[in-house]
Parts: C-alpha cells; structure tokens; sequence
C-alpha cells in the first residue's frame, strides 16, 4: 500500500508578536477578566486532507485531529491540511492547492454605515471566522510499505484573537448593550502560505460590559496582505467602532482609529481605546424606568455571498 500513518499536533496560540510590540504572555494587564492562557484555542474536533496527485486530481480525507492512516495513489502529491468542524468559516476555490482559501460569512447589522476613519467605501462586513489551523507540505511522494511510516504534522493558527477594550471616562452607568466593528482586516486567508488576501473587511462583534467600560474578544485572519515583503510600507487603516445603547434606548457611535495598535500586532493582541464619555444629559433623559433588552436591540444578519 502507498499510505501513510498522520500525526497531528496543533500550536495553540492565539496571536504572535513582532518586532517592539509589547509581548502580553509576560506583561498581561491585571485588568483584564482572563488570562493569556484563557485564551488559547482547543484542539479541534477533526481533520481534513486535501491531497493533489500530479495531474492535478483532487482526493478529501477526513479522519480524527489527532490524525490517522492516509492511502495515497503512486507518485508525487501536495498535502493541504485543516480541520473541518468550523461553523463561520467558508472554503473557496479548493480546486487547487495554489488558490484554496477560507474566508467566512458575509454578516450585517442595519446601523453600522461604515467607520469616519476608514479608507474603504462600503467595506464588506462579516462574521469573526471560526479558529481554523492549516499547514501544507508541498511535495510527499509515498513509498508502497505494508507498515505505514509516521508522518509528524504541526497545525498552526491561520485565524488570531483581539482583545479589544473600550474604556469610558464618563456615564458607563447608563449604558445596557454594547456592540463593535473591527474595519481594515483581511477577508481572506490562503490555506497553502497562511497569507492574507489583500482584500479588507470590517468585522461586526457583540461586547460585554465590564467595570471599566465594554469588550470584546474577536477572530480574525489579521491584516491584510500579510506576511509580505512590503508590508512595513503599507498604507493600511484600521479602526474601531463602539455602538451602545442606553437604558432609556437612545443609540450613540463612536469611531476611533487604531491604525498604529493594530499595524504593530497583525495577527492578534491587545487593542485599548479610552476616553468615552455619555454625557448625562443623554443618559438621563426620557423615561428611567425603560430597560432595554437583547429584543429591542436588532439581530445581526448573516448573508451568504459568494466569494469572486
């Protein structure tokens, strides 16, 4: 038999750090209501391979995360790998091992226009994607063996995690749901390199109040059009957006650019904006007795768009 025994070990890590960014697994902010361990992600519950024979013709194979026996025909193959059992995210172009890609779902919120700080006129927005680990080997040429040799295979993240804070100055108190949007983020990630697409998205999130104000931990694939050689060049804009409403139900959004925070952590970390204030004639005006519920707030909406 052509085949071979897959041994899968994944990098449970939810952001890197480059460069003079700050490195959070030794300086973690007491602040904050997890650890840096908290944040790792699982294993995943299974795995997929994508093999390609010299011709070109494609086979799928699913088999445990920890991995399993993979019959391969005679010759040459390039290996894809990733696991299968994400919820968001959408794979595209799988015909090749050059053009495979996972994005996710296009999702809307009716009173999100767009960010005062963005470049992008109607950027795209979507849903966090799914934790989702890749790796790829671009030529295995199987030996025909009756005991099948091991194959050691490290997952590594292709999607990060941002901690995002939003910290109030003034009138926290008046405030009953919050929700935000990452603008400026890659809406894509190339399963064979973990580059980025050069394409941007803004991601739309739900926060939780916390004592200092709101917050939110998002997925994303990072920045755009990363790694690449001239990304120190990059002209890129990233920013924030917090939308809340008030306990007498008015609505209030605030934009903040983070291009400089984010530009120093693309692919996951810490991201503070402070200062926010409602003022107390906004929270105090109307009826004091009005709750506002998860009801009254307004669903997002998922819309499934084909990628081009």
């Amino acid at each position: 038999k052509y085949h071979v025994n897959v041994k899968a070990s994944y990098e449970q890590e939810w952001q890197y750090t480059y460069g003079n960014a700050t490195d959070w697994k030794a300086e973690w902010p007491d602040s904050l209501p997890m650890s840096y361990e908290d944040l790792r992600p699982g294993i995943p519950e299974g795995l997929r391979i994508l093999s390609f024979d010299e011709t070109g013709r494609q086979e799928m194979k699913n088999m445990p995360a920890s991995g399993g026996i993979l019959l391969l025909s005679e010759g040459s193959h390039s290996l894809l790998f990733y696991n299968n059992d994400t919820e968001y995210i959408v794979f595209d172009k799988l015909e090749s091992f050059a053009t495979a890609r996972a994005t996710t779902r296009s999702r809307t919120r009716s009173s999100y226009l767009g960010n005062t700080y963005s470049k992008t006129v109607n950027e795209k927005t979507m849903n966090p994607p799914d934790m989702l680990y890749g790796n790829y080997m671009d030529q295995y040429t199987p030996e025909k063996v009756v005991v099948a040799p091991d194959m050691d295979i490290t997952m590594h993240p292709l999607v990060f995690t941002y901690v995002i804070r939003y910290e109030f100055e003034h009138g926290l108190q008046y405030v009953a749901l919050a929700r935000g949007a990452l603008a400026g983020m890659a809406e894509s990630v190339y399963l064979n390199s973990g580059q980025t697409s050069a394409a941007v998205a803004t991601v739309l999130y739900d926060c939780t109040l916390e004592e200092y104000g709101a917050q939110a931990c998002v997925n994303s694939f990072g920045i755009p059009n990363y790694p690449n050689e001239n990304y120190a060049r990059s002209e890129n804009v990233y920013a924030l957006n917090l939308e809340v409403r008030l306990k007498n139900g008015i609505i209030r959004n605030f934009d903040f650019d983070v291009t400089e925070q984010v530009a120093q952590q693309p692919h996951g970390g810490i991201i503070t904006v402070s200062g926010i204030k409602i003022s107390d004639e906004d929270g105090k005006h109307g009826s004091s007795g009005f709750d506002v519920d998860v009801n009254e707030w307004g669903e997002f909406e998922d819309i499934e768009i084909p990628l081009k």
